[in-house]
């Protein structure tokens, strides 16, 4: 059975399904409650499951980290959301210094199944600490693991795959596409969560990336095959642990690799894999690995977001370079 809703909803269906089956799932957050957060993802949940499984929590990241990592150590599977991304960062050390840190710390003995939800991203027009892309602190912390989807699909089946982890999960959501809908098939993932995808099959150019940049890149591989250029398109969807097997294959078919993000492109998540790809498929590139990013500056205010974030015709120009070599 399959329905049709947008990225917030199928979060929203994800979650309800999470608290139904488990009854140790238990939701945190600001204004989670009546509000239904500043998105409405958990619009409705604590009206059906009551105050005590969906918290309204005080306006303390750090204490809603530092809580979970007892309930979870209790038995509890907590669900955070941080508010806005910019707002994660007083929480920072408790994820960081703890929560990435207790098992091995424990040797396995203590798990943290714990699952923080970001609202990531640009494209909205939203002020200072409300539009970030942190995904590389992340992927650097040892002991985290890093997802990001990009459609409703796997909104719905992700948010479940990482309750159902031992481990953290960081979950960033594209908070541009909250509103974008898709087909969500109720009864099976299409994947597991640290699996990457090929969304769209070209010959000439692999283009890479993750969250929202996935539907830019899209768009991109349809400009570019009316120039005459086929573009295979991934989505990462796992950003830690990384799944190399479909990129390193799509790379040595076409020869030449775009990765495109929001964050800046300096030790970045792109630098990583552009790395990886190039010492594991060197024989097969036809020209070096190209990274296309935000800036190396703070995210600028609204007007200039247009010209920070990578649009269509960046990456086109890029798949132009690749394919000058």
């Amino acid at each position: 059975m399959t329905e049709n809703f947008p990225i917030s909803r199928a979060l929203n269906a994800g979650l309800r399904r999470a608290l139904e089956t488990n009854d140790r799932v238990l939701l945190m957050g600001e204004d989670i409650g009546p509000l239904g957060g500043v998105f409405r993802v958990t619009e409705g949940l604590q009206k059906d499951f009551g105050p005590r499984r969906v918290i309204d929590s005080p306006l303390a990241e750090s204490g809603i980290v530092g809580t979970a990592i007892g309930l979870a150590m209790g038995g509890f599977r907590p669900v955070l959301e941080i508010q806005f991304d910019g707002f994660v960062f007083p929480a920072f050390d408790q994820i960081t210094s703890q929560l990435a840190k207790i098992t091995n710390r424990h040797e396995g003995a203590v798990q943290m199944p714990v699952v923080i939800r970001i609202p990531y991203g640009g494209h909205i027009g939203a002020v200072e600490h409300h539009q970030e892309s942190p995904e590389a602190y992340f992927t650097h912390t040892a002991g985290l693991r890093v997802v990001s989807p990009s459609n409703a699909n796997d909104a719905y089946w992700m948010i479940q795959q990482a309750i159902d982890s031992p481990d953290p999960v960081v979950f960033l959501e594209p908070k541009a596409k909250y509103w974008q809908k898709g087909e969500v098939d109720l009864e099976a993932p299409a994947l597991p969560l640290h699996a990457s995808r090929i969304v769209r099959r070209g010959t000439d150019v692999t283009l890479v990336g993750h969250g929202a940049m996935v539907t830019t890149l899209l768009q991109a591989a349809a400009l570019a095959e009316s120039e005459g250029t086929s573009c295979e398109v991934i989505d990462l969807r796992s950003l830690s642990p990384v799944d190399y097997g479909p990129l390193l294959d799509s790379v040595r078919r076409t020869g030449r690799m775009v990765y495109a993000q929001e964050a800046p492109g300096f030790t970045s998540l792109g630098s990583e894999i552009a790395a990886t790809v190039m010492e594991k498929a060197f024989f097969a590139l036809e020209a070096p690995v190209l990274r296309v990013s935000g800036f190396d500056v703070p995210f600028p205010p609204a007007k200039l977001e247009g010209t920070y974030l990578p649009d269509a015709d960046r990456i086109l120009e890029a798949v132009d370079r690749s394919l000058a070599y």
